[in-house]
């Protein structure tokens, strides 16, 4: 009595031939290597775009944390080439009352030169208004306000003035030294025609690291009624009136919300993201190149799976034919050369997606890689990386290793008993 087969058993078995495909015999260790090949250009293939793109990500969210760090997710000025905007304490509770917004205040800001150690340089001063009771609109404006770092000066003395780590270092200024602030905007002129500028003397009570280099190198933070002193300007006046939102992406919707809410003309609301859109840009368009580039390897690690299959059709082919003329369907075949890709597929993505995390928390971690900062604005390469970055990664590697196995496999199984005896 014949005894009858199950689809479970004939998977079993087709799993079995599949691993006997595989490994390698006496008259054909080719076979093998071509195989190990292929295996290791899917893992190589999947670690290169987990840590690139992983570099990539943690890249994007640096920036965007060391940006949000300092500067506010949405800036209110008046239109006008004069960054002067009127009755500021009004537009900053007008953007405070926008559903969205968690908090608003008004900044002052001017780019003044600093004069120490007979050495000029030019800063970005920020005012910040250490009377607003409500939330800081940045974690800069909290360090500020809190005292962490510390914007206490002498009574009746210079105005105090927090620095950068690199400018400060730059012009050999220490806590506590006498720096003079040069303002170009209120520029006068002497009667003889030559141009006065308003000076005065600041003194540094502390110095601040942002960890963006670009930032550390050029701004600086004071009080606001001492920047508008030092622009002459009226109480009520200041620069901008800076925002924050209660989620960051949500800043260019709520930026429309802003203008309408402020009556539009003469105010303009801009958002981090649109003033910094040409730095982001760059980062996304890179990440989707570096993404397509190192795409290639794994299609040429599926090419090598097609290769190997097909040295498997050309060393197996007596095997094959006698399986058939034994009752081997076409089916079984199929499946057997689909699960010998299959393997190489998922096992070369896990073993690829083990390394490529491994690699990517070490290098995140321990800052195995340094930059220089001045040309990168971080001095390490940060590396973050989502679930949806891996998954999508693992996910095409299985499904272009699975895609491979279609045209090797149509040939095994097509292939006749007659023929295969035939062959040489």
């Amino acid at each position: 009595m014949r005894e009858r087969t199950t689809p479970t058993s004939r998977t079993r078995f087709a799993w079995f031939l599949a691993g006997r495909f595989l490994a390698s015999r006496k008259r054909g260790k080719l076979l093998s290597f071509i195989t190990w090949i292929a295996l290791g250009g899917v893992t190589v293939g999947v670690t290169a775009l987990i840590v690139v793109i992983g570099v990539m990500t943690g890249m994007q969210n640096e920036l965007r944390e060391k940006i949000l760090g300092s500067l506010p997710q949405l800036t209110v000025r008046q239109a006008g080439m004069s960054l002067r905007l009127e009755d500021r304490e009004r537009v900053a509770a007008v953007v405070g009352g926008v559903d969205g917004i968690v908090s608003a205040s008004a900044v002052g800001f001017t780019r003044v030169g600093l004069l120490a150690n007979d050495f000029v340089d030019v800063m970005d001063l920020y005012g910040v208004d250490l009377d607003d009771q409500g939330p800081p609109i940045t974690p800069m404006h909290d360090s500020l306000r809190t005292g962490r770092i510390s914007l206490k000066g002498k009574k009746d003395g210079p105005p105090p003035v927090v620095l950068g780590v690199q400018l400060a270092s730059r012009m050999n200024l220490l806590v506590g030294d006498t720096v003079t602030v040069i303002a170009y905007e209120n520029l006068k002129w002497s009667p003889n025609g030559d141009p006065v500028f308003r000076s005065e003397d600041w003194i540094v009570s502390g110095v601040f690291s942002t960890g963006m280099y670009d930032f550390d190198l050029r701004q600086g933070y004071a009080a606001l009624e001492d920047v508008q002193r030092v622009l002459e300007l009226d109480e009520d006046v200041a620069s901008i009136v800076g925002a924050r939102a209660d989620d960051p992406w949500r800043a260019d919707a709520l930026a429309d919300s802003v203008r309408d809410a402020l009556g539009g003309w003469p105010y303009v609301v801009t958002s981090w993201t649109e003033d910094n859109r040409q730095l982001f840009s760059a980062l996304k368009l890179e990440k989707l190149a570096m993404a397509l580039i190192l795409s290639l390897i794994v299609i040429v690690a599926a090419l090598n799976i097609v290769g190997t299959l097909a040295m498997v059709v050309v060393n197996r082919t007596r095997e094959i034919g006698i399986l058939k003329a034994m009752g081997l369907t076409r089916r079984d075949t199929l499946r057997a050369f689909m699960f010998q890709g299959m393997w190489i597929g998922v096992v070369g993505t896990l073993v690829g997606t083990a390394m490529g995390l491994v690699l990517a928390v070490l290098i995140g971690r321990y800052g195995l890689i340094r930059l220089p900062p001045e040309v990168y604005f971080v001095d390490r390469l940060p590396v973050e990386l989502t679930p949806w970055d891996i998954t999508w990664i693992a996910g095409g590697s299985l499904l272009i290793s699975i895609l491979a196995t279609i045209y090797p496999a149509r040939q095994a199984s097509a292939l006749e008993p007659v023929e295969a005896f035939r062959h040489d």
